[in-house]
């Protein structure tokens, strides 16, 4: 286990509501992360996958990953924590996060798409796994956020 994983903390959230929580919780404390990125970063990051999960992604996985991996994969991606050192492919830079963003702008961005998430009746297909139920898709974005979350630890306070 490298010292970065060592570092991160444990996070499961049950519901999207659990997870917003948790941001507020970390956001009215001190606290440090322990991956590359910063918390407003990976705010900002998470606000755009809930964004593109409604108004589409603009990118596809390769097909042979789309048609002969992810079938096998699906369930396994929506529920299992996901390992952290995937490197979005260059297709994906929309996603990547704004740097220099304020924590309170990360925030506020992030439960903005998240409130409009919640508010919209259909969602884009997914570039790996394509076409997913509501469900699912809360299921994807809770464990996507986890992945994320657990690189932001409080600081101890003695």
């Amino acid at each position: 286990m490298s010292t970065t994983a060592a570092a991160r903390r444990p996070v499961h959230y049950e519901t999207i509501d659990d997870f917003l929580a948790d941001v507020d919780h970390l956001a009215g404390q001190k606290f440090h992360t322990v991956g590359h990125w910063s918390f407003p970063e990976i705010l900002d990051h998470l606000a755009k996958t809930v964004t593109a999960s409604v108004d589409g992604y603009g990118f596809k996985a390769p097909w042979f990953a789309r048609v002969l991996i992810a079938p096998f994969v699906k369930n396994a991606f929506i529920t299992k924590t996901m390992r952290a050192g995937f490197k979005l492919p260059k297709s994906a830079r929309s996603l990547l996060p704004e740097p220099g963003l304020s924590l309170s702008d990360a925030v506020d961005r992030l439960k903005r798409a998240i409130e409009r998430y919640k508010r919209a009746p259909n969602r884009a297909p997914h570039p790996f796994v394509g076409a997913l139920a509501s469900q699912e898709y809360d299921s994807l974005h809770l464990r996507h956020s986890e992945l994320h979350m657990s690189f932001v630890v409080p600081d101890e306070t003695g």
